[in-house]
């Protein structure tokens, strides 16, 4: 008797999959590099984003658009790139450069989607604030920087980061608030950080949407970790022996290349017990190495609770699940710390997509960029392409997802601005192909010969020791006229009154 009703229930399944679109699980995690077993990190324990690889497709030369936060969840929700639209700092919602866009998600909810977000998805601080169209129901937002030990920060006064990312308004300076610590490693569970919760809140409402599965759901669920503090559970730091924790292996600059192209300290000063000046000595650096990676096996273990209530709610066969880094990580390499650059740590991200129509177990070489998700997506879901008035700079990878061998595009676009010597817009834009970067640096809309260039040859200098641009003057060339093809950047937007 058991195998007739089986059947039925296979086929009704078979029945509701034909007739209702895919839904979307969008992960996103900050700070996340590809410090991730699948990706061949001898170090990271990462299994359950290692189970999502087997079950789908990874790239393998992924890159943000921009190595911070904000701009970088405007290149994925608006599908523009940064030099499109002028944003490049924190502070700036979208909406003043292109206040008529259609999100990614508000694409999805016009197709008859149930869209909705949890914890860091847009960057929610510094000045900015959410996008309340993106959604069908408010955001459900969480902590950034929080802390389970007490000993954690002084005297339990807010501080430095906690006031950015809560849009503090407050009559002091946010320089002279505390600093509060860079880590900590408290016996505890977790859900006592941000991540655990809302693991366990997406949890509940995949089982919700299971209730009624003909609605299809655009669900994004934004995790915290590894971003700095490293605040992660004890179990999640005791995977590691920290005497088999690698230091870096390039921690000076480039030989050659210009001064400001290296990124300096930065946020990390915001934190305890981080020097304000000079070196980090090898004990705090292999702390800090430490914390990333405890903090990286603690977000893959949230993200193994989302993907075991995915299966456990009968979904996983109808669901297009993502995993996407908003950016890098420097640990040490050049002696940088965290992100802010337009070097090869800074800029190469995880992303891998699993569900139907996508190959299993699979990796691909097609050069992939963030903007890239929002056609790719809406590809993969049998949407209409999108026109939507801001236009997608963007290309559908889709193709490569189904038949790992296509090759869509054969290079990346990026950008970072440094503040010039009298404040003018300098941004670095940079091509990425599978084995070069070449970074022209320019004030915007200077001539094109008062340029200086970086470029690096992976193949050769996988730890970019050397700037090769005056040696290799015709890969310059060739690659200033994959450069040329991209409109000159956008300056910076200004925030309207």
């Amino acid at each position: 008797m058991k195998f007739p009703i089986l059947c039925v229930v296979t086929l009704l399944g078979l029945t509701l999959n034909a007739a209702t679109p895919p839904n979307v699980l969008l992960i996103l995690v900050d700070d996340l590099k590809p410090a991730i077993g699948a990706y061949g990190d001898p170090v990271a324990i990462t299994p359950h984003l290692d189970r999502l690889a087997s079950r789908g497709t990874r790239f393998d030369l992924a890159f943000c658009n921009q190595a911070v936060c904000a701009p970088s969840r405007n290149n994925l929700f608006t599908g523009l790139r940064s030099t499109t639209t002028g944003l490049y700092t924190l502070g700036l919602n979208f909406r003043h450069a292109v206040p008529d866009a259609v999100t990614l998600p508000q694409y999805f909810r016009s197709q008859g989607y149930h869209a909705a977000s949890l914890g860091k998805v847009y960057h929610i601080g510094h000045g900015n604030v959410n996008d309340d169209a993106s959604w069908s129901i408010p955001h459900h937002k969480e902590l950034v920087i929080e802390y389970a030990d007490p000993a954690s920060k002084p005297a339990g006064r807010l501080t430095r980061e906690e006031a950015m990312f809560s849009n503090y308004r407050g009559d002091s300076p946010v320089q002279d608030l505390p600093r509060s610590a860079a880590w900590e490693s408290p016996e505890v569970p977790d859900e006592s950080y941000a991540d655990g919760r809302i693991a366990a809140e997406a949890a509940r409402r995949l089982l919700a949407h299971a209730a009624d599965p003909r609605q299809p759901f655009f669900l994004a669920v934004g995790f915290a970790r590894p971003h700095l503090p490293f605040s992660a559970p004890r179990r999640y730091w005791d995977l590691y022996r920290r005497e088999h924790l690698p230091l870096t292996v390039n921690p000076a600059p480039p030989a050659d290349a210009p001064g400001y192209a290296i990124k300096r300290k930065g946020e990390i000063t915001n934190y305890d017990p981080i020097p304000l000046s000079g070196d980090l000595d090898a004990d705090l650096q292999r702390t800090l190495v430490h914390g990333y990676y405890a903090s990286t096996s603690y977000v893959d273990a949230q993200i193994g609770k989302v993907l075991d209530a995915l299966d456990q709610t009968g979904l996983a066969a109808n669901t297009i699940v993502i995993v996407w880094g908003d950016h890098g990580f420097h640990l040490g390499d050049h002696g940088s710390w965290t992100k802010h650059s337009n070097h090869e740590q800074a800029n190469r991200i995880p992303l891998i997509f699993a569900g139907p129509g996508i190959a299993a177990g699979a990796a691909t070489q097609s050069v992939a960029e963030t903007v890239d998700i929002f056609p790719t997506l809406c590809d993969l879901a049998g949407l209409p392409a999108p026109r939507v008035p801001q236009g997608l700079d963007g290309s559908s990878h889709a193709p490569a997802l189904r038949h790992p061998g296509t090759v869509v595009d054969t290079y990346a676009y990026h950008a970072y601005p440094r503040g010039g010597a009298k404040g003018e817009n300098f941004l670095g834009r940079a091509i990425r192909t599978n084995r070069h970067r070449l970074v022209e640096w320019k004030t915007i809309g200077a001539p094109a010969d008062t340029a200086e260039f970086e470029l690096y040859d992976y193949w050769a200098d996988p730890h970019e020791t050397h700037n090769l641009a005056s040696a290799q003057p015709g890969i310059v060339a060739a690659l200033r006229l994959l450069l040329a093809q991209h409109p000159e950047a956008r300056p910076q937007s200004q925030r309207r009154p």
